[in-house]
């Protein structure tokens, strides 16, 4: 299935309204940020590149608190490193 045949269109309530439901839960501490209507006028559908897999995976804490720590971008590094111990394992 192509991901353009799997297109959706939501309005600014469907999230509240699934919250509400109970069928998304937002995490504890999150910061919430109100948003308006014209946050939509710009929103746009990003597609991962095809070399790119999801994972779900389980992380010690303190690795995970230390990556964050870092800054925005974790997830990129915490590629970053893999890639680098997978290429050096191939040499």
């Amino acid at each position: 299935m192509k991901a353009s045949d799997d297109m959706r269109q939501y309005s600014a309530d469907t999230p509240k309204a699934a919250r509400a439901r109970g069928t998304i839960r937002t995490r504890a501490g999150a910061p919430a940020h109100p948003l308006d209507a014209s946050v939509w006028d710009n929103a746009c559908v990003v597609i991962p590149p095809p070399n790119k897999a999801s994972v779900h995976f389980r992380l010690d804490a303190d690795v995970l608190n230390w990556f964050r720590q870092q800054g925005c971008g974790h997830l990129t590094r915490m590629n970053a490193v893999l890639r680098s111990l997978m290429e050096a394992q191939r040499r």
